[in-house]
């Protein structure tokens, strides 16, 4: 699985990225069939906001999250692709 980070009005630290990463195996996990995942982390005044695309096999999956600290953006928008990725998982095994 390819992750590409991208920032928008803030620096992509080494520490975002292994977080980002780490939370993105956990994905992985899930659905093994994940080829390609782009993230963009943007900072908007107070919110900061966590979006990313997930290309699998028999499409892709989009899912933001907002929230005050970035960690956390990130975290809800896990949570928010973990559902997804579960959800197109059944409807694969049902074709």
């Amino acid at each position: 699985m390819q992750i590409n980070l991208t920032g928008h009005h803030i620096d992509i630290t080494e520490s975002l990225r292994e977080y980002v990463d780490t939370k993105f195996a956990k994905l992985e996990r899930h659905f093994d069939h994940i080829t390609n995942v782009h993230v963009i982390l943007n900072v908007e005044k107070t919110n900061q906001k966590a979006e990313a695309t997930v290309h699998l096999n028999g499409g892709e999956i989009f899912a933001e999250s907002v929230h005050e600290d970035m960690y956390a953006a990130i975290d809800g928008l896990i949570d928010k692709l973990d559902r997804q990725v579960i959800k197109h998982k059944e409807k694969m095994k049902k074709h």
